[in-house]
């Protein structure tokens, strides 16, 4: 949820036992159960790690372990890397999100940022595919049907 050039957009939504947050980016729906179990086995491991939550007060504190090493944040560890989250609503329409990494093997002690996110209804998540604006193939390929004519004298 770290904001990039674009695809910052984002859907949060609480359901009986989970909050399910979608993603514009990449088009990813994470699930973060509330239901108290505990984290599967070291064994298991899952491109966005497997998020645990629960309240304190009016504040969703989300514990995420068992990341895949290939998605483990900033080259973490992925088999000590542990990520707490916190949702707090500040204002209508404003909630601080607050991150806590931890991983010993990687950092010499757990660090933490925090930034706002705040609600846009006029902002929707949009389709995330690679297409250049859907004017890039266009281009690109009216420019190699040019090169063709010139370098082909078979093609008129």
């Amino acid at each position: 949820m770290i904001p990039g050039v674009y695809g910052n957009s984002y859907q949060i939504v609480q359901a009986p036992g989970l909050v399910a947050i979608r993603y514009e980016m990449v088009h990813d729906t994470r699930i973060i159960r509330l239901d108290g179990a505990p984290h599967p086995g070291s064994l298991i491991h899952l491109d966005m790690g497997d998020a645990k939550g629960h309240w304190e007060g009016n504040t969703l504190v989300v514990e995420t372990t068992n990341f895949n090493q290939r998605s483990a944040y900033r080259n973490a560890n992925a088999a000590t890397l542990r990520i707490v989250e916190r949702f707090t609503p500040k204002s209508p329409g404003t909630l601080e999100w607050s991150v806590t990494v931890d991983d010993p093997s990687t950092w010499m002690r757990p660090w933490t940022f925090a930034i706002p996110l705040t609600v846009n209804n006029a902002e929707a998540i949009e389709q995330y595919e690679c297409h250049e604006g859907n004017r890039g193939i266009s281009s690109i390929l009216s420019g190699a049907r040019a090169t063709e004519k010139t370098t082909d004298p078979s093609i008129r």
